[in-house]
């Protein structure tokens, strides 16, 4: 973060790239495991269909000014997705690599990779 390079975080990447920016994890009561996990995005409003498998999350009651909720659980509120103000760094809870929607997180790679022109 220091060197602002770009940074994108998934799953347990996403969790230490918020504690790593001064947010917390926390223990979930279940977790989220397999397919078909709807999150939305804030900036648009868009649902997407992820694939989860994690037991702790970044929690959202406790984020720092630094770092802003871009996703969130349309199941429990939990929180999915976080950017870093003022750097090149953001972090998904869930797996977009694994395809589920089957596209619907594909942008998350071309924003990443436009981080690194």
């Amino acid at each position: 973060l220091e060197a602002d390079m770009p940074i994108f975080g998934i799953c347990l990447g996403h969790q230490m790239l918020a504690i790593a920016a001064g947010g917390k994890t926390a223990k979930m009561f279940q977790g989220h495991r397999g397919a078909n996990h709807p999150v939305k995005r804030y900036e648009d409003g868009v649902v997407e269909i992820t694939s989860m498998n994690h037991g702790f999350a970044v929690d959202n009651t406790a984020l720092p000014e630094t770092i802003e909720e871009t996703h969130v659980s349309l199941f429990d509120g939990s929180n999915c997705g976080i950017s870093i103000k003022g750097k090149k760094a953001f972090g998904v809870q869930y797996h977009p690599e694994a395809s589920p929607g089957p596209q619907d997180s594909f942008y998350l790679f071309e924003k990443f990779v436009g981080m690194l022109g």
